[in-house]
């Protein structure tokens, strides 16, 4: 790398090959097993403290390169690196260096408290009781969740749940919040509350860098400081808004319009 990236992709892509089909009662001479590319040769620069947004509507691939970032699936080929590691050679070091935030319900323990799940989560992550204990104490206040910390995690709206899901994500520090459509199911006021809460003190105070998926053309304009346009694993574009309307010449373009565009 001739420029340190905290996120730099190069080439990465991941084929899926279903591993059952209707193809597969044909004898093999007539087989032609489908391959479903779902991330195609993305190349994307992300320094830190941005807020990066990935756009794209369902199914372009968004969730599939953040789990390859994330390492939680291999890349058929292709390279990444996370804060100078790279993916497939030092998953355990950049595990250390990411926090990972989606609406995942289930990876919650619904009968515990908030302050429960975060103390088990903490001991997972081999955190010493004493600091385990100051980091909770400091993120329920960060977040400002000392109403419903103590309270089961099976009466939590669905904002009180995101909240507790960034809470997880930084108890190990991380340097790197990804973020899978964080404000999914979440009302106007309360996703506007969120994104200004990620933008102002997870960013500015915090330092963190973070990158979003979402399919809201209007959020990823407003939010991030870059979007790249994602449709079918292909990123078709990337750059501020304003870089993007230079590049169809509309310097009046809507984010509508930017996106038809190119997707």
């Amino acid at each position: 790398m001739t420029k340190s990236y905290i996120i730099e992709t190069k080439n990465l892509t991941k084929y899926f090959t279903p591993s059952t089909n209707l193809i597969d009662f044909f004898p093999r001479a007539f087989r032609k097993r489908p391959v479903v590319k779902a991330v195609d040769g993305v190349n994307i620069k992300i320094e830190k403290g941005e807020i990066f947004g990935l756009l794209g509507p369902n199914g372009a691939g968004k969730t599939t390169l953040i789990k390859m970032l994330c390492t939680l699936i291999i890349p058929t080929k292709g390279e990444a690196y996370i804060n100078g590691y790279e993916i497939v050679k030092n998953g355990e070091l950049i595990k250390r260096s990411i926090g990972l935030v989606t609406g995942e319900e289930r990876s919650f323990y619904w009968r515990l408290t908030g302050k429960q799940n975060l103390k088990l989560f903490g001991t997972l992550y081999n955190m010493k009781s004493k600091e385990m204990n100051r980091k909770i104490d400091y993120l329920v206040e960060l977040l400002e969740m000392q109403e419903y910390i103590d309270t089961r995690f099976d009466e939590y709206s669905t904002g009180m749940k995101q909240h507790l899901a960034i809470a997880r994500s930084l108890l190990s520090d991380a340097k790197i919040l990804f973020m899978d459509e964080p404000t999914k199911s979440l009302d106007y006021y309360s996703a506007n509350k969120l994104r200004q809460f990620i933008k102002e003190r997870i960013v500015a105070q915090e330092k963190k860098t973070v990158f979003f998926t979402t399919h809201n053309l209007q959020e990823a304009s407003d939010f991030a400081n870059r979007i790249a346009l994602m449709d079918r694993g292909i990123v078709k574009a990337c750059g501020t808004v304003s870089e993007l309307k230079k590049k169809i010449n509309l310097p009046e373009a809507t984010i509508e319009e930017i996106f038809k565009y190119f997707v």
